[in-house]
């Protein structure tokens, strides 16, 4: 057997040349040293779109030369180092804040700019702010379009018009430049846009000034103020920093129809705090509670009945306002202006300023209110008519008016009287007689009654006049038996006259007996006795029959000439009864 050759290590190291482990050690070295050279650079080398701090170590030609490190050095304009409208203010060796825009640019030379580096800081502040609500400093330099401009430490805001102060501002001049307070109302960084208010610093302000004037204010203080402003409704007073409303109704105790009849912008005058409202800051006003109140002694000045002068001051649709000293008023209703225009605006009695005489018919001091009564001064018109034209006088007047029921007639104080259809005439149906008349006629009548409460007078015009119906059948009843003439001859009849008053028979009254009812037994003017069934004055008509009067007289002859024992007949008995008449 031959002898065995030892076993090989699995892995033998190749032994190396000296010239390769000293290459290997150079490229080694080499890439640790360009690590460590790009990490210092990273930590050194400022990044480019960021704030940074550097050092001013030349001014020359309008700029400074400012070194950022790592033997970077950049030029700033010097108008950079100022405020909008300040001088800048800078020096060799002051250590600003720049904002790195490159690294190195043509010149080998690093952009930066001061003016972003402070609106990078600003905005950075003013988002702070913001959020907690905080005031911000500034300065207006600018005006644009609906606004102005706002350098707020390196941002620029806008503020509009409307933000500038509590009222419109016609010159902004004084505010220009000017360092002030603002209040940022909106901002947003993505796009560069901030939004200040001047106006809500002011209007704090003057709520924290309006609250401490107020909480010095006391009701029923007296105070000196000067009148602001005038409206309709009142007057704005200054009370030296706070404003109270003076309504028109606490001006005066009389009416008073605009602010501007007593007051005028400017003018001082002394005032009463009546009430004060803490949560709104409303301040009530007044100058009457500094004088008497003139009702205190109305009931005692103005006795109910009395008659008084007053002033109309106001007109309405249900009366007139009269104004009977400085801060009396009462009201005449409309009802209570004249006894005869009924129905008519108060406009048309009486116009504004004019002086009346009125009565006083009621007062109700708890409610500040006198009744008036313009028409009591002066006598009823129907009383006085009564006592000159008492019942059976004779008046002549105008027709005003004509209705279905009568006329109405013109009278003396302006009143009116009625003629009724009934009193027209004697012998013509009203209906018919009414025709006769036309507004504007004069015509005469008799007063029949005179009704003062309730404001009627009824007239006639028929009583001026005979009464021919009357005189026609005087003495003549129901009953009589009378003469009569005949007129006419109709088929259903006969017409006759009495004394002038026409009847009508009809067929059936012409006879007793059915074979004599026939009209043409008769012939006009032939003279016929018959018996009066009825006398109707309201139509003016007598009820007349021949029938009526045969059965009388034959009635009337039984009982005279026969009885039941006798045994006469009925022709005797009427033959006895004709010669006697013969």
């Amino acid at each position: 057997m031959g002898s065995e050759r030892p076993a090989e290590p699995t892995a033998r190291p190749e032994k190396q040349k000296p010239k390769e482990l000293n290459s290997m050690s150079a490229n080694a070295t080499m890439e640790e040293f360009e690590a460590l050279l790009q990490e210092s650079l990273e930590i050194d080398t400022p990044q480019e779109g960021s704030v940074v701090k550097g050092k001013v170590i030349a001014i020359e030609a309008g700029q400074a030369i400012i070194d950022v490190g790592y033997k970077m050095e950049g030029r700033v304009d010097l108008k950079e180092f100022a405020n909008p409208g300040e001088t800048p203010e800078v020096a060799v060796g002051d250590e600003v804040e720049v904002y790195l825009e490159r690294v190195e640019n043509a010149r080998g030379e690093a952009v930066v700019s001061r003016e972003k580096a402070r609106r990078e800081a600003a905005w950075d502040r003013l988002e702070k702010a913001y959020e907690d609500e905080l005031r911000v400093d500034g300065a207006i330099f600018g005006r644009v379009k609906g606004g102005f401009t706002v350098d707020l430490g390196g941002a620029v805001a806008f503020l509009p018009g409307s933000q500038v102060d509590v009222r419109p501002v016609r010159d902004a001049g004084p505010l220009m430049g000017l360092k002030q307070p603002f209040q940022i109302l909106k901002m947003d960084r993505r796009r560069g846009n901030i939004v200040v208010s001047r106006r809500a610093i002011l209007e704090e302000s003057r709520a924290e000034q309006r609250a401490e004037v107020i909480g010095k204010l006391a009701e029923g203080q007296v105070l000196d103020g000067v009148v602001k402003n005038i409206t309709e409704y009142g007057a704005f007073v200054d009370l030296g920093g706070v404003d109270g409303l003076l309504h028109v109704t606490d001006m005066a105790w009389r009416r008073i129809n605009h602010p501007s009849e007593v007051l005028s912008i400017g003018e001082t005058l002394k005032v009463q705090v009546i009430k004060i409202n803490k949560e709104t800051h409303r301040i009530s006003l007044g100058i009457k509670q500094l004088q008497a109140d003139p009702w205190d002694a109305v009931e005692a000045n103005y006795p109910l009945l009395s008659v008084h002068k007053g002033r109309v001051t106001n007109i309405t649709d249900y009366g007139a306002f009269v104004e009977l000293e400085a801060g009396v008023e009462g009201l005449v209703h409309v009802s209570e202006m004249s006894w005869t225009k009924k129905n008519v605006h108060p406009g048309k009695i009486v116009s504004t300023s004019q002086e009346v005489e009125v009565m006083v018919l009621e007062i109700d001091s708890a409610k500040r209110r006198v009744s008036l009564g313009l028409k009591q001064t002066q006598r009823n018109p129907w009383e006085v008519f009564a006592e000159s034209f008492p019942a059976g006088a004779t008046i002549e007047g105008e027709v005003k008016n004509i209705t279905e029921f009568g006329l109405f007639v013109g009278l003396e104080g302006d009143i009116d009287g009625m003629v009724h259809l009934s009193d027209l005439s004697w012998d013509t149906r009203g209906e018919e007689a009414i025709q006769n008349y036309r507004k504007g006629d004069i015509v005469q009548a008799a007063v029949l009654e005179v009704d003062v409460e309730r404001e009627r007078i009824s007239l006639s015009v028929k009583a001026l006049g005979a009464d021919t119906f009357s005189e026609a059948i005087d003495g003549v009843k129901r009953g009589s038996i009378i003469t009569v003439s005949v007129t006419a001859i109709e088929d259903g009849g006969i017409e006759v006259e009495y004394n002038g008053m026409k009847s009508f028979i009809r067929r059936s009254d012409l006879a007793r007996d059915r074979a004599d009812q026939r009209p043409e037994r008769f012939g006009v003017g032939d003279k016929v006795d018959v018996r009066v069934t009825s006398v109707d004055s309201k139509t003016r008509k007598l009820g007349l029959s021949i029938k009526a009067r045969e059965i009388a007289e034959e009635k009337e002859a039984v009982e005279q000439y026969g009885s039941s024992d006798a045994g006469a007949s009925l022709g005797d008995i009427l033959g006895a009864a004709l010669r006697d008449k013969d």
